[in-house]
């Protein structure tokens, strides 16, 4: 069999709270990398204690890329994300290092590493004014909207999933063709890259559980809440018509925080509910990394041996092609 000659790349995936952030950081140390995230709460400026964005500290011994990218008000799409990450691997390669592809968020590595079909780019004026209709209406009359035009993609998206009808709409009205039919067409080439997928998850859920309410007290302490309010204050998000329909603020945590600030909730009750909302989100991205069969997984806590073996039989195949560009 001829020698895999496309460059590597490290994917380090897992469900929040295991610990991949750390490990990341670890593996472009040792190995000369520097890491893409693939995070759609990581790419908003102001989401830092909420999201566990790496701190300062931890951004000097490593470069870190795709962090910070859009306001927690603007649109940021899988596609988007999908451009200007291959261009920050283009320029991780052609300096020689290794890409390290890191975080949770499966739309976005499908994106990079498989390709989307190509449809038409977001509209913020058309965003806005689905938002301004939806904030009179509600999300499930427009949901109705979608039935009427796009059975298929209306059965997949549920009524209160406001971000996906708002998308589906908005393709509609900019090409008047269903996203569905978008979905269909052929995708883009994928990725040039060989790439090792390293799923981190413990092997336990009350494991994983006890992690994530740990993390989430560790974020209190250190000032999740007044984060919040610095965002309630800004004039974008204070003035928007439906501030909690935004993606941004869809992000696990942010949007039991808004709430009890807004006294929906005691404090009690608001981390309680933070706390579900992280264990369902850890729950779709094990459901998620299930349909990763060529990840292989490990323990991060039990299976350290094995891992960093993996990593050394991986990278000890790397070839002179490995600072080449993509093409």
């Amino acid at each position: 069999m001829p020698a895999d000659t496309r460059p590597p790349a490290i994917a380090v995936m897992g469900p929040t709270a295991s610990g991949k952030t750390a490990f990341a950081i670890e593996l472009a140390r040792r190995h000369g990398g520097e890491i893409v995230s693939v995070d759609s709460a990581l790419v908003y400026r102001g989401l830092d204690i909420g999201a566990a964005k790496p701190d300062a500290a931890e951004r000097a011994g490593v470069p870190h890329h795709l962090l910070d990218m859009r306001q927690p008000w603007q649109p940021y799409s899988a596609a988007e994300f999908a451009v200007d990450a291959r261009a920050a691997i283009e320029g991780i390669l052609a300096r020689g290092k290794l890409p390290v592809l890191a975080s949770g968020t499966g739309l976005y590595f499908r994106a990079l590493l498989r390709g989307l079909a190509p449809m038409p780019e977001a509209d913020p004026a058309l965003r806005a004014a689905l938002a301004a209709e939806a904030a009179q209406r509600g999300w499930a009359a427009l949901h109705a909207e979608l039935a009427r035009v796009d059975p298929a993609a209306a059965a997949r998206i549920g009524p209160g999933d406001a971000q996906r009808i708002q998308r589906a709409l908005e393709v509609f009205a900019l090409s008047g063709r269903p996203i569905s039919a978008w979905q269909r067409d052929r995708p883009p080439p994928r990725l040039p890259l060989r790439v090792l997928k390293l799923v981190l998850a413990p092997g336990e859920r009350a494991t994983l559980h006890a992690r994530i309410a740990r993390r989430f007290d560790a974020m209190l302490q250190a000032g999740f809440l007044d984060e919040v309010r610095g965002l309630r204050a800004l004039p974008q998000l204070r003035g928007h018509p439906a501030p909690l329909d935004l993606p941004a603020l869809r992000a696990v945590g942010y949007r039991q925080a808004w709430e009890h600030l807004d006294g929906a909730s005691s404090a009690a009750e608001f981390r309680d509910r933070a706390i579900f909302a992280t264990r369902q989100l850890a729950k779709r991205q094990l459901t998620w990394l299930r349909g990763e069969l060529d990840g292989r997984r490990f323990d991060p806590e039990r299976d350290g041996g094995q891992l960093r073996e993996a990593v050394s039989s991986f990278l000890g195949r790397r070839t002179a092609s490995s600072a080449a560009r993509l093409v």
